[in-house]
């Protein structure tokens, strides 16, 4: 072999090694893939081209000149997902524990501009002990440098975080302004400071799972969106999440072949109970609404009072919000709220259809609420239907009311199209709380209080308990039965399809954050 061909394939060899056959053998026993192996899994075979495979880190403390690693500890480049252009970056655990510094950052913070220039999704595949103790400030520049290019990216092109290993300190910000963070269940954790400073400094026992895993971020602090079993499934979830998104702000997100039909389905005629107190299951009006099989539950275990979510319609990409009274009523409170208006940001972002299925009973009372700040993250979701330009539309399917009925994308906060089923009821609040406080006299004047505030209970209910007075304001634009909503939407969101507004020239808003 020619000397020179023969330097490249041997310097190629050695870096496709990473830190060495025994660490990769490390990195299987703990059931991970290695950084290689998870991008070429994610990516359509023979389509990755690698970045960046030479470079080296630059730090001679500590005897670091006599540990050097091709790629210094991170794959980069670009390749397709569905014949789509992604550029990704893979921490290798297998090099300096994936550990950031000077040069890894630059290696990351390259293929970034380039996603920004061209208009193509970024994907970082995280697994890292965090920065580089040897290389000092130079290592949390780089991290401070990632941390710039992720903001000037945001609502420009999607950015998705898969941690697949340890996240831990400055590292966990990154994936923290991205669009969306994907765990690893049992492999991948996350915290700002891990079990033994935590010890340290609360005296709190505590293990990396319990303090930063998969269930404990899914569940309880809502960083991540998206958890999965193992390197594997979180890849295929990865690869189903872009499916929905367009390239970019500037496009719109791929169509399926679709050819409509009569499009009526019976089985949302019999989902909402006659009973008004009784529960159902929001997910099922989902399902009898959109294109079989296609709802993509975005914080699934989060905020359960709330759905979120993508789906299609037609072969077309939309986003869901909608109140779940199966939990807690289908109430908004302050994690609901947040989890709501961040998701219906990310749409308005990226060009994306909101559909809204509203049945919310108010706001969730109590000191709790109050005192962790209802007031502002409520404000948080009025705030983000307000401002979204996308098309947007809303179906009552049972109670809106109060304040919350408002903030649910109603008409005066700039919905285009306001739906209600029969089984809708738009007023300030329940009829038995309403009749209490406006007949509080007559009630207890009465002979027989009880029997009194029945009466004036169903007496409210027939004046207010319906959509027929909302649909006499024009607040609801027609009320149709539960079997015609799917025609009925495929109509509409075609109808808005070439909307735009153009809204007062501004810096940016500001958002109660």
């Amino acid at each position: 072999m020619d000397p020179n061909k023969k330097k490249l394939f041997n310097r190629q060899t050695e870096a496709k090694l990473g830190g060495g056959i025994k660490r990769i053998e490390k990195q299987h026993q703990k059931k991970k893939l290695t950084a290689r192996e998870r991008v070429e899994l994610l990516l359509d075979e023979g389509s990755f081209e690698e970045m960046d495979m030479f470079v080296s880190h630059r730090t001679t403390d500590f005897g670091m000149e006599k540990q050097l690693f091709f790629g210094d500890g991170v794959v980069t480049g670009y390749g397709t997902i569905n014949n789509r252009l992604v550029y990704i970056f893979s921490q290798d655990f297998t090099v300096f524990g994936g550990s950031l510094s000077e040069t890894h950052a630059e290696k990351i913070c390259k293929i970034m501009d380039l996603a920004i220039k061209v208009g193509a999704p970024v994907i970082g595949l995280n697994d890292s002990g965090g920065a580089r103790i040897q290389e000092g400030v130079r290592s949390l520049g780089g991290y401070a440098d990632i941390f710039y290019r992720n903001v000037q990216a945001s609502g420009v092109i999607p950015q998705i975080s898969a941690i697949m290993g340890p996240c831990a300190g400055g590292a966990v910000y990154s994936p923290a302004i991205t669009d969306f963070t994907l765990m690893i269940e049992d492999t991948s954790y996350m915290f700002v400071t891990g079990p033994n400073v935590v010890k340290t400094v609360t005296n709190e026992e505590v293990t990396s799972e319990e303090l930063g895993g998969a269930s404990t971020h899914s569940t309880k602090s809502g960083v991540t969106h998206l958890t999965s079993a193992n390197d594997v499934t979180g890849i295929q979830d990865i690869k189903i999440l872009l499916s929905y998104i367009p390239q970019n702000n500037q496009e719109k997100a791929p169509d399926l072949p679709y050819k409509i039909g009569e499009e009526i389905r019976s089985e949302l005629d019999g989902i909402v109970p006659s009973d008004t107190h009784k529960p159902y299951d929001i997910k099922k009006v989902i399902e009898g609404t959109c294109d079989k099989d296609s709802f993509f539950e975005i914080h699934k275990e989060y905020a359960e009072n709330i759905v979120i979510g993508f789906a299609r319609l037609a072969g077309k990409s939309i986003g869901i919000v909608a109140n779940q009274p199966m939990s807690l009523a289908g109430v908004l409170d302050v994690d609901s709220s947040k989890k709501g208006a961040r998701f219906v940001r990310f749409c308005d972002a990226f060009n994306i259809p909101l559909l809204v299925l509203e049945d919310v009973p108010g706001f969730l009372p109590g000191t709790d609420q109050e005192w962790r700040g209802i007031i502002i993250n409520g404000a948080k979701l009025l705030y983000a239907f307000s401002e979204a330009t996308v098309p947007r539309i809303t179906v009552i399917t049972r109670k809106a009311y109060g304040g919350a009925y408002d903030v649910m994308n109603s008409k005066h906060i700039g919905a285009d199209m306001n739906f209600a089923w029969p089984t809708a009821e738009i007023a300030v609040m329940g009829a038995k709380g309403a009749a209490e406080i406006i007949f509080k006299n007559e009630i207890k004047e009465a002979k027989d209080p009880k029997k009194k505030w029945e009466e004036k209970e169903a007496e409210y209910a027939d004046k207010f308990a319906h959509p027929y007075r909302a649909a006499r304001r024009g607040f609801i634009d027609e009320i149709i039965l539960p079997k015609n909503t799917r025609r009925k939407l495929i109509k509409a969101f075609a109808m808005l399809e070439n909307k735009k507004i153009n809204r007062p020239k501004r810096k940016h808003g500001n958002i109660p954050l």
